[in-house]
């Protein structure tokens, strides 16, 4: 089958389109297997091509953990699941047996896997996940859409609603908008009914994320953030925080937040160790919260969503799989507004 592959770590250099790797099969009676139709990329795309500490590739090792399509093959304990489904993938693998899954906190396994870092990913014709990461959606929700919707926003989902708590009217601050983390989360607070504020190097993305609804815009390159939010809010400050940028964005994250402010990170894109004055965070009642993914409940929650066409995600651009190396480095660019999608087969 045809799949985008690499088979060790490093650089962009390391991709390889390939046509010759083997198809998987169906590995336990609960699995299904899937004809992909799109893939989608994630930052975690490129941590993966770069090397992760604890994370050992295969030779061939296929990409991606964003993707949707139809269901080709089940098992033989699959129930409500059926051949010819059309499906969206939660790219996060949970065992269902230790003590966090069986109080319904999938995504605290200890031996949560994901796909395209710790199993197979999505970029190829056919992908096998177990038939609890599928979710059906129906027709009206093109592939596209499809494929670029899980990760982000089910992570978003988790930050903004189950972590923060973000209520309506409340100020929620969101870095680096463009990326599709930052976009899910946009939208939610919005459909919440917060009022949101973003961030951006790229006065074009805040522009557009302007057009998207963003209450109020900050460019982090030629702005100090926090002293902008706290002159806008006649030094409250906000009341949420979504950084998925770690150490190059920490210390402003905190100082723009108020009193009982809630910061809830996801990421370290620009490095994991970051300076907490401790004295501001109890004299403040800050909450610093991590998250990563969801759980099953959150998962049907933002399927609903999707069915319902809300929440649609911002396609920045769509590439055929014998053109997937050129969607890495579109992402890889930084230039992208939104997801980057990669069509792998037609209906």
């Amino acid at each position: 089958m045809r799949a985008l592959t690499i088979s060790a770590h490093g650089g962009l250099e390391q991709l390889d389109y390939r046509t010759d790797v083997d198809e998987p099969q169906l590995r336990t009676p609960d699995d299904v297997r899937i004809r992909v139709r799109a893939a989608a990329l994630n930052h975690l795309d490129l941590f993966v091509i770069e090397g992760l500490p604890g994370v050992v590739i295969t030779p061939r090792w296929i990409m991606g953990g964003d993707g949707a399509g139809i269901i080709d093959d089940v098992g033989s304990a699959v129930r409500g699941i059926r051949r010819g489904d059309r499906v969206i993938i939660n790219s996060g693998v949970s065992d269902r047996t230790c003590e966090y899954c069986l109080k319904g906190e999938q995504s605290l396994c200890i031996r949560y896997k994901l796909l395209g870092e710790h199993l197979p990913g999505t970029i190829a014709d056919y992908v096998v996940v177990p038939a609890a990461n599928v979710r059906i959606i129906p027709a009206s929700i093109p592939w596209d859409a499809a494929a670029a919707f899980t990760l982000a926003t089910l992570t978003a989902w988790r930050m903004v609603v189950t972590r923060a708590r973000l209520q309506p009217g409340e100020n929620v601050l969101i870095w680096g908008i463009g990326g599709g983390v930052a976009l899910a989360a946009m939208r939610i607070a919005k459909m919440i009914g917060a009022k949101t504020w973003v961030t951006s190097g790229d006065d074009d993305k805040l522009q557009r994320a302007k057009s998207l609804g963003a209450d109020e815009t900050l460019n982090h390159r030629t702005q100090d953030v926090a002293k902008e939010v706290r002159a806008r809010t006649g030094k409250r400050g906000i009341d949420v925080v979504v950084d998925n940028v770690g150490k190059d964005t920490w210390t402003q994250s905190l100082l723009a937040l108020g009193r009982r402010g809630r910061l809830v990170t996801c990421g370290a894109t620009s490095g994991p160790l970051v300076e907490t004055d401790i004295r501001r965070m109890f004299w403040n009642q800050w909450s610093l919260m991590g998250s990563t993914m969801g759980n099953d409940d959150e998962m049907d929650a933002i399927t609903q969503q999707l069915r319902e066409g809300r929440l649609l995600p911002t396609i920045d651009s769509v590439h055929d799989i014998e053109r997937s190396a050129d969607a890495v480095r579109r992402l890889a660019s930084g230039k992208q507004f939104g997801k980057v999608v990669i069509r792998v087969s037609e209906d």
